[in-house]
């Protein structure tokens, strides 16, 4: 049933490891300054928080210390029908959210996306219990 549900919480959003990287619309700036783009190097980590902020790894150029917090908003006709879900990170363009096959979530604006990171493997994790043989 969890594979099927296609709205994100706060808890969903606070219990994953999230890989970010700026999409083409970017300004090149940022984009010269993301692994993704340049062709190597582990992608950018971000981290959100129950008390709503969201954080990085230090030394990550692309967030050089700024405060940052975050909503999940989710907007429904009548009871059951959801009419419009997004998270918002500060006053930035709100990232439309959809669920991957593997259960791991994606959230993407024109400019940034971020990808959570499938952990089947953990206790309470997300996706099918896929098993090595």
């Amino acid at each position: 049933m969890d594979g099927k549900r296609t709205r994100v919480t706060k808890y969903d959003l606070c219990d994953h490891v999230w890989q970010f990287h700026f999409n083409k619309e970017a300004p090149e700036y940022w984009r010269n300054l993301d692994h993704f783009w340049k062709g190597g190097g582990p992608l950018r980590s971000r981290y959100f928080h129950p008390d709503g902020s969201l954080t990085a790894d230090s030394g990550d150029k692309t967030w050089v210390g700024h405060e940052s917090c975050y909503c999940v908003v989710t907007s429904y006709i009548g009871e059951e029908k959801i009419r419009e879900h997004y998270v918002r990170i500060n006053r930035w363009a709100s990232m439309s959210v959809y669920r991957k096959q593997d259960w791991s979530w994606n959230m993407s604006n024109h400019l940034y996306c971020y990808s959570s990171i499938p952990d089947a493997d953990k206790h309470g994790g997300t996706g099918p219990p896929f098993r090595v043989v």
